[in-house]
């Protein structure tokens, strides 16, 4: 069992919350990748940060922090929302108060 702090760019606190979230090791972490492991964080309740995201998918794939510019930064910032945006606990009401906004042709559904 590979400890998830041998993941480049995973320090102390990451592994923590990786741990938290039901992550055990670099291996669990690495068969998810980096979409359903940053989804297990933000169900868990951590706090989503496009920083934290894409230091986490570029550590995957063994490259700095960093390492992420352009064309794919904007990839990876579209990967981020989608994967708060399903992993995000929705209030209800809010929920209900969207959908009716929807309906009546208020907001974009999301």
């Amino acid at each position: 069992m590979a400890e998830l702090e041998t993941v480049r760019n995973v320090g102390p606190a990451l592994a923590g919350a990786l741990r938290s979230a039901g992550i055990a090791d670099a291996v669990a972490l690495r068969a998810l990748g980096t979409d359903a492991a940053y989804g297990r964080l933000v169900e868990a309740g951590a706090r989503p940060h496009f920083i934290g995201y894409y230091a986490l998918e570029m550590g995957l794939q063994g490259r700095p922090w960093n390492d992420c510019r352009g064309e794919e930064k904007a990839a990876l910032r579209a990967r981020f929302d989608a994967v708060v945006a399903r992993s995000r606990p929705r209030d209800a009401d809010a929920a209900a108060f969207e959908a009716m906004m929807d309906a009546i042709g208020v907001i974009e559904p999301r």
